[in-house]
């Protein structure tokens, strides 16, 4: 129960801007049973939406306190919904409410003000992401607010440990023009699940560095698959700067973390020539390279992922506080075991749920226990 009169308003940068960053301090993010992070908006807190084609944020208040936000963003992208595969998407992010306010209904009244703005802006679905063992999250938008759950793909994240790491001879890496991009992904990823129509957009964003290929060296690929044809196995990746919009930092972690960490620096000082990796310093802010959009054929294409993964890898130790390389892939993609992660930091079912906002219930019951329309799921860097 709220005490008091609680008042819903769009956040207005000049009024709210010091009192939302401060909120984001207190509150973390994460697993909370084995890691708790907290996240640094570096004086913009709408950096992770503005990005997107449409976005608003909402803050509540009680009295002249601050005791919640919560962010959205509008998109058209695919979903699996004959007979048509483009649907208007609204995603829910970035709730928090203050540790003494929780348990009052405000996360339950900001989620329903937000999907207000969805159906004016004639959203066809909504949806989240949550760690399947937040209990309170869970309990908000499955059993109070009707959402469904959808997908249980996986947050893959790898430390960067500033050492650069070898290739394989055998593998040639080539970055591809913004144009050779869109038309491969426009080409190959159309029934993606959650593929979203503006991925020029995406593409063309100064936070996108780039799109690369890595294939077999000696096999030649003229036009990049504009004729037709590809290498016999091949594999693709774009990468999105997620440490210049925001900054993370660990508040706790598990003890086999630490130990392992001091270690790992310790050998590292005293016997520089064993090159063994040094984990990087989690406890101060850092940011980190987001890989979306990885495309993989052929049989030694697995291979081929690992060696874009590692050069990421190598890209991120150029880069400053850039401590970890992060994806996420759904949870039978045959890409996933290819990919390098570290257990302790990584989450294994990221829990999306999908609600629908035009009364069609009977499609939304059907999401669920339909197989995905292929193997990969498409994570819009826009909403890390």
């Amino acid at each position: 129960m709220v005490y008091g009169e609680l008042k819903i308003r769009s956040y207005d940068v000049q009024i709210h801007r010091a009192r939302v960053e401060d909120l984001e301090r207190r509150c973390e993010v994460g697993p909370t049973k084995r890691v708790v992070l907290f996240t640094d908006t570096m004086g913009d807190p709408i950096c992770r939406i503005k990005n997107s084609p449409m976005y608003k944020m909402l803050i509540a208040e009680l009295g002249s306190e601050l005791v919640g936000v919560i962010q959205g963003s509008i998109k058209l992208a695919t979903v699996h919904k004959p007979p048509k595969n483009l649907a208007k998407l609204g995603y829910v992010l970035g709730l928090r409410i203050a540790p003494l306010h929780r348990r009052k209904g405000i996360g339950l009244r900001l989620v329903l003000e937000l999907e207000k703005w969805f159906v004016a802006n004639d959203v066809d679905y909504a949806y989240m992401a949550t760690e399947k063992d937040n209990e309170a999250s869970v309990n908000l938008f499955i059993k109070k607010l009707g959402y469904a759950k959808f997908r249980t793909p996986a947050i893959l994240v790898n430390p960067v440990d500033r050492r650069a790491l070898r290739l394989s001879s055998k593998t040639e890496v080539a970055k591809l023009r913004i144009e050779e991009a869109e038309f491969l992904y426009r080409k190959l990823m159309t029934s993606t699940e959650f593929f979203p129509d503006d991925i020029g957009n995406i593409l063309r964003n100064r936070l996108s560095l780039g799109t690369w290929v890595a294939y077999q060296r000696g096999e030649s690929w003229d036009g990049f698959g504009s004729d037709g044809k590809f290498p016999s196995s091949w594999a693709m990746l774009s990468v999105w700067n997620s440490g210049e919009l925001f900054k993370l930092r660990l508040g706790k972690a598990p003890l086999s973390c630490l130990i392992y960490t001091k270690i790992s620096r310790l050998i590292d000082k005293i016997f520089p020539c064993f090159k063994l990796s040094a984990i990087p310093d989690f406890f101060s802010p850092f940011g980190f390279y987001f890989m979306y959009g990885l495309h993989l054929e052929g049989p030694l294409s697995g291979k081929l992922v690992g060696d874009l993964c590692q050069f990421v890898h190598n890209m991120a130790t150029k880069t400053k506080d850039c401590k970890v390389t992060v994806t996420e892939v759904g949870g039978k993609e045959m890409l996933r075991p290819h990919i390098p992660y570290w257990k302790s930091l990584s989450c294994p079912e990221d829990l999306w749920c999908i609600k629908a906002m035009k009364n069609e219930e009977s499609t939304i019951l059907q999401l669920p226990k339909t197989p995905p329309t292929t193997t990969s799921l498409f994570v819009d860097p826009r909403e890390v």
